[in-house]
């Protein structure tokens, strides 16, 4: 069985979940990271030595980075639905998981580290406030590309839609403004139907 490192609540490791949900690959997973620790292990850090999670084991073969799980675990199953063998269709996939990766992920770590990790009386205010501030426009563009396709990629649920959905939940339930943004929104009430989405994104922010 396909084993994972990495606490649930981590957005990296629900992504990995998620798409091992979305393709039925039976795994175990094991608890790592933030109040389970556990990253400077040495045998952990064998098997990544970047001390971060998540990890697979799949049958002897390692690997580490969340994208690239997702990507792995697809091509494992050739599921063409969600990872598409057409280049450029699966350019297009691509290309929005590595935006959620280097545009939308560094205003969220800010924004999750302060609302929900740290204690009301010692959050800096002013770093809340410029990272939501930030996070309008990227989110108005994901907002945009909906406009024109159902999902991130085109017309149907691919690997595109797993990381920023994964961070769509946070965008929803974080205690900041939001703009109306209504192609957002009706494609997280979209992703709200497929139960994997259900069993792992949608659990207490932490």
């Amino acid at each position: 069985m396909l084993k994972i490192w990495g606490r649930a609540t981590s957005s990296n490791v629900q992504k990995a979940l998620w798409a091992l949900e979305e393709l039925a690959i039976p795994y175990h997973r094991t608890d790592l990271g933030g109040p389970f620790g556990g990253l400077d292990k040495p045998e952990y850090r064998a098997m990544n030595p970047n001390g971060k999670i998540p990890v697979i084991d799949d049958n002897g073969f390692i690997l580490w980075e969340s994208n690239v799980i997702v990507r792995y675990l697809a091509a494992r199953q050739k599921a063409e639905t969600l990872w598409p063998s057409d280049p450029q269709a699966r350019a297009r996939a691509d290309m929005w998981m590595d935006w959620q990766q280097t545009v939308m992920f560094p205003d969220f770590v800010v924004l999750i580290v302060q609302l929900i990790r740290t204690q009301a009386d010692k959050r800096d205010n002013a770093a809340v406030t410029a990272a939501s501030q930030r996070l309008v426009p990227v989110m108005t563009m994901l907002n945009a590309q909906l406009q024109k396709t159902p999902y991130l990629a085109g017309p149907n649920f691919t690997l595109a839609d797993i990381p920023s959905g994964v961070f769509a939940w946070r965008w929803f339930e974080l205690p900041i403004e939001r703009p109306a943004l209504p192609a957002l929104d009706a494609w997280y009430k979209r992703l709200q139907q497929r139960p994997g989405y259900r069993k792992i994104v949608m659990t207490p922010l932490s």
